[in-house]
């Protein structure tokens, strides 16, 4: 990511750790030119919702003036911030999951519309010696720019299946399950 540090860029990563999912991203890209994507019920979090995603989240809309607001504030931090977008497109929080959830090609409009590359951001446990909770490992894959020979939608649908596939890969390196995630039938 180093050649990329003096412009604007889109990570994608799987959403695993409540508080690493924030603040990790901050160690890989520059803090001062970080921003995260965030649903608004995180503004309700004691100290994140605070301090850190006011200075660095961008609010996802809940109506068309609200996400119409995000566009610009998107469009903003990429080109004049030169920030660091993180995106979380699996939406919702599953600590220590191991694999990776479907999520839908629409969070890939960001670097389409802006002809950006982006990054997969994938976290990963293995076992830890010292303690019962597992090592996060953080892979970082990438660059991938969108096709710019495809339509909007046909772009969006390349990135969305090349990082996908990329995440799933790394995700097949993690050697330990933390949490059982088990689907329970509804009908019982």
């Amino acid at each position: 990511m180093r050649p990329f540090k003096k412009q604007g860029y889109f990570v994608y990563g799987n959403h695993t750790q409540m508080l690493g999912d924030p603040f990790t991203p901050m160690t890989i890209v520059n803090p001062y030119r970080y921003y995260a994507l965030a649903a608004q019920a995180n503004w309700g979090i004691p100290f994140l919702g605070k301090y850190v995603i006011p200075a660095a989240g961008l609010p996802v809309g809940k109506n068309i003036k609200q996400s119409i607001s995000l566009l610009k504030d998107v469009k903003y931090a990429y080109e004049e911030k030169k920030a660091a977008i993180v995106i979380y497109p699996e939406a919702h929080l599953w600590p220590y999951y191991t694999k990776i959830r479907p999520f839908p090609a629409t969070s890939f409009n960001f670097p389409v519309s802006l002809k950006a590359p982006s990054f997969a951001m994938t976290t990963t446990y293995q076992p830890c010696r010292w303690r019962q909770r597992p090592k996060i490992t953080v892979y970082i894959d990438g660059p991938f720019y969108p096709d710019k020979s495809l339509g909007k939608k046909a772009a969006q649908e390349k990135l969305h299946d090349d990082i996908a596939k990329s995440m799933r890969e790394r995700a097949e390196l993690n050697t330990c399950e933390y949490c059982s995630y088990v689907k329970i039938d509804s009908k019982n």
